[in-house]
This record gives structure tokens, C-alpha cells and sequence, in this order.
């Protein structure tokens, strides 16, 4: 579970939308916890983001859940803090894994001490207890306990490799350990190495994947043991296997959680530079013509004329939002890929810009486009920009043309981005608009970037495109020179 929460800069007010009270907060220690001496109130005193630090937060039921606060400052235009924005995110299951692999290791540890003993200890005990032992062995299931001969050959076989590898006793006796390794490692004779690294140090370990019966991979970490007799000669080996599939996958998970986390710290970054500057400049000027308004009531002219200005500023600031909420919502793999008849796409954002089209005289020429696998809203998002972008950019008439073909493969190993395996389709958006110096390629793709103040426009639908684009797996460039047109070279993948 993830929760976003905000705290104004003069109180450090808990939310209740995490099903808590003010105040039950503890330390990992289990102690309740200093509200000043917290992440957040840090944030707020310092000023800027501070380390991660692990809490534990009691509900009203009194039971309690592990939380990873992530708590940034937010600023207006003018530096002034205006409070925090802390995002929670609820690590109690991957705790309660941690503490049941915590018990696991322990056991593990054991287990392979009492292996680990010396030659003579070892021997003797074999010799004392080889009616015990073997029936030890035989009951352990969490760990694949193995007696090999010096070969590596497989003498005896728990239930706990049963479990985790698949094979039943009969099936595997006689078998070498050679049949549970992945193709490459028995290529790279790993196996026959771990075997030798026993005999030369008294143990091997190693950690990677593993081979069930059934042709599935396990995540296992094994320690290999050498056994001596009485004249210090190696007579066999133990193996222990532990399946590290759940702590592989939960590992695995806490670093896409990371990575959401990190994607989501932009996009609070990039939400607050909204509202502390894009937003609120169209907030001013409805404001200021709010006052003249009720200034001039009585005069219709004048009246009129700020209502004019306060509804622009309005529809602007409707704009920036919408497209602020469209830009965040395009995470990778958001939405389902489908066969997406590119024709239909272009023809969907003429009729959107119908009116504007046929007011300035633009001119809209495309050969047959393909279909290609993709998402259609926002390859409906990546054409109706670009065609704004001509339309608002341009000398008059606008003139646009659009063409496609398919790269060949020497053309798609041109570019590193791209899988060589891949058929790709190449799109050009041209226009005779007012261009721009080449200087600026990268920079027109940036949030929030304008090259041309003096006309219309958020600085958003750029960006947008090429973050659609990177959605799709494709790469979007651009090449342009003043008064002589821009050129869009978008790459997309056919399926």
C-alpha cells in the first residue's frame, strides 16, 4: 500500500486516511516516537529530503504495520516552504518475509556448523551415528540435504530435495549433481569446479539457478562439504541446497518499489513546479481582473472585456491541467497494447483540430500509414500534439506532411536504443512552421521548456510526445532550421 500525505509548514498534523491516531507513531525499536524529531519534521526544519528511515504505525484496531516514509519539502515560486509531501509505503509484508527467512537462515547456519566440523569430529560421528543420521536427513524439508560420492554422484536424498527439486529417491540415486544446473553453468563446468573448491578449501558456496525436474528455475544457494575418513582422505560430500525463490522475488520487488518510488518523487517534483509557477500565474490574472470587474460593473464595455481575460485564463489553466494529469499518468505498461490502425489515429486528430484547420488554410498531406501494435490513446495524444505544434508554430498557410516506412535491419543497428530482432516503422511529421535553431533539439523535448514565449502553449506537449514514444519502446528525434521548417523522426516498433 502506498499513501501520499501533505503537512502544512506550521503544524505536523498526522492523516487519519491511514486508519491511525494522532501521536501512535514508534521507532522500529518499538518505542513511541518524537513527532519533532521526525522525517518529517526534519524535512520541514532542514529544507530539503532526508534519508529513508524505517516507523511502525499503530491502527485504532491496535495492530501495527511497518512503513517507509518519504517525506519531501514543497516550495512556492519564491523559495518560501509551504510544507511537506510524504509518501508511506506499507513494508510489513516484506518484513514478515525478512523474519521467516531470518528463522530459515538461522537454521541454515546451523546446519551447516554441524557440517562444517572438523574431519576427525565428522568422522566419528558418521561412524556413531549411522543409524541416526540417515533418518535425520530423511525428515529435514526445507533444505535439500544430498550425500555425494567423490564424483559428485547423487547416494542419498531427503524429503526436502524431493520438495524443492522435484525428483523422487529412485529417479535420482546415481544421477550427478551435474543435472541440476542451467545449461550455461554446466557449459562453464561449474559443478565440477564448486567440487573441486570443496577438496581444496573443506567447503564451496555458491548462489544462482537451479534446474527442477520439471524444467522450472529455482533461486538456490548450496554449500558443499567435504567428508574425510580416519587417514584424511576425501570420501564423499554433503550438499545442502536452500531455495532462495521467495527472497529472490521479494528482493526483486522491493527494487521495483524503488523505482515506482523514484518515478513517483518526479512526478511530486514536477507537480509541485506546477503549482508553484505554471499554475499560478493564470491564478493571478483572474485574480487581478476579478477586482477591475467588480471595479467597473457599471460599465459594460469594460466588464466584458475582463470577463474575456478571467475565462482565458481559466481555459488555460483547465489545459495545463489536463495535460499535467494525462503526462502522469503515462507509466510504462499503463495500459493494454492492441493493433492500432495508425490511418485511423491521424484521421481522429484532423476532426479534433477540424476548425482550426480549415481557419488558417492548413494543408494535411500522408501516404497509407500501417498498424502497428500500441496503445491508441496515447498514440492519439502523440499525433494531435505534433499537429498543434505545426499549427501553432508556422508561417501561413501551415503545409504538413506525413510519411512512413519500415527501417531495414542495417538502418535499425544504426541506432543502440533498438532491438536488432525487431521490425521497426519510421514516421516523419514535417512542417514549414518558424523552426528553430539546431542547438535546441534536445532542449524542445524538456518539461515545461518554451523556445518561443511569444506564442501559445504549456511547454508540456513535447514532452509528452517523447514520453509516449519511450512508452512504446520507439525513440523520437527532431531536426529544424529557422523559417525553413521542423522535422519529427519518430520510431516505433510493429509489434
Amino acid at each position: 500500500m502506498k499513501l501520499l500525505l501533505h503537512y502544512g509548514a506550521a503544524n505536523l498534523n498526522w492523516e487519519k486516511t491511514f486508519g491511525v491516531d494522532h501521536g501512535k507513531f514508534f521507532s522500529v525499536d518499538g518505542l513511541p516516537l518524537d513527532l519533532d524529531k521526525s522525517l518529517m519534521a526534519i524535512t520541514l526544519k532542514e529544507r530539503h529530503q532526508v534519508n529513508n528511515t524505517e516507523m511502525i504505525i499503530e491502527r485504532p484496531d491496535g495492530t501495527r504495520v511497518s512503513v517507509l516514509p518519504h517525506p519531501k519539502p514543497l516550495f512556492d515560486s519564491s523559495g518560501r516552504i509551504l510544507g511537506t509531501i510524504n509518501m508511506l509505503v506499507d513494508i510489513s509484508e516484506k518484513k514478515e518475509k525478512e523474519r521467516r527467512l531470518y528463522e530459515n537462515e538461522k537454521k541454515y547456519l546451523l546446519l551447516s556448523e554441524l557440517l562444517s566440523k572438523s574431519a576427525e569430529e565428522r568422522t566419528l560421528h558418521l561412524k556413531v551415528s549411522e543409524e541416526r543420521y540417515p533418518k535425520m536427513v530423511e525428515e529435514v524439508q526445507d533444505y535439500a540435504i544430498l550425500l555425494l560420492d567423490p564424483e559428485g554422484n547423487i547416494l542419498n536424498w531427503n524429503k526436502g530435495a524431493q520438495r524443492i527439486k522435484g525428483y523422487t529417491e529412485e529417479e535420482i540415486l546415481g544421477k550427478n549433481i551435474r543435472i541440476f544446473y542451467i545449461e550455461d553453468d554446466r557449459n562453464a563446468h561449474l559443478p565440477e569446479k564448486l567440487i573441486r573448491e570443496a577438496v581444496e578449501k573443506g567447503k564451496a558456496m555458491h548462489e544462482g539457478w537451479r534446474l527442477r525436474k520439471n524444467g522450472s528455475k529455482f533461486r538456490g544457494s548450496i554449500v558443499i562439504t567435504a567428508l574425510h575418513d580416519d587417514l584424511n582422505q576425501i570420501i564423499g560430500f554433503t550438499k545442502v541446497t536452500r531455495d532462495l525463490t521467495d527472497k529472490k522475488l521479494a528482493d526483486d520487488q522491493l527494487k521495483q518499489y524503488t523505482r515506482d518510488i523514484e518515478f513517483q518523487n518526479s512526478q511530486l517534483e514536477e507537480y509541485a513546479y506546477v503549482a508553484s509557477h505554471d499554475l499560478q500565474e493564470p491564478l493571478r490574472k483572474i485574480e487581478t481582473f476579478a477586482e477591475l470587474l467588480e471595479r467597473n460593473l457599471e460599465d459594460n464595455v469594460e466588464a466584458k472585456k475582463y470577463l474575456d481575460k478571467i475565462n482565458s485564463a481559466s481555459i488555460r489553466m483547465t489545459h495545463l491541467i489536463k495535460n499535467v494529469l494525462l503526462y502522469s499518468q503515462l507509466s510504462p505498461g499503463s495500459q493494454l497494447f492492441i493493433p492500432t490502425d495508425l490511418n485511423e489515429v491521424l484521421t481522429q486528430a484532423e476532426e479534433d483540430f477540424e476548425t482550426l484547420i480549415y481557419e488558417t488554410q492548413c494543408k494535411i498531406t500522408y501516404s497509407k500509414l500501417p498498424v502497428i501494435r500500441g496503445i491508441p490513446i496515447q498514440l492519439q495524444q502523440l499525433f494531435s500534439n505534433l499537429i498543434s505544434n505545426s499549427l501553432k508554430f508556422t508561417h501561413w498557410p501551415p503545409v504538413i506532411e506525413i510519411s512512413a516506412q519500415m527501417l531495414s535491419t542495417e538502418e535499425v543497428k544504426n541506432h543502440n536504443q533498438l532491438n536488432s530482432d525487431q521490425p521497426y516503422l519510421q514516421i516523419l511529421f514535417k512542417d514549414n512552421g518558424i523552426g528553430f535553431e539546431s542547438q535546441y533539439a534536445e532542449q524542445v523535448f524538456k518539461l515545461f521548456n518554451r523556445l518561443h514565449h511569444d506564442k501559445s502553449g504549456t511547454g508540456i506537449g513535447l514532452a509528452l510526445c517523447k514520453r509516449i514514444v519511450e512508452n512504446h519502446r520507439g525513440i523520437m528525434s527532431v531536426f529544424s532550421e529557422v523559417d525553413k521548417g521542423t522535422s519529427f523522426f519518430i520510431i516505433l516498433p510493429t509489434s
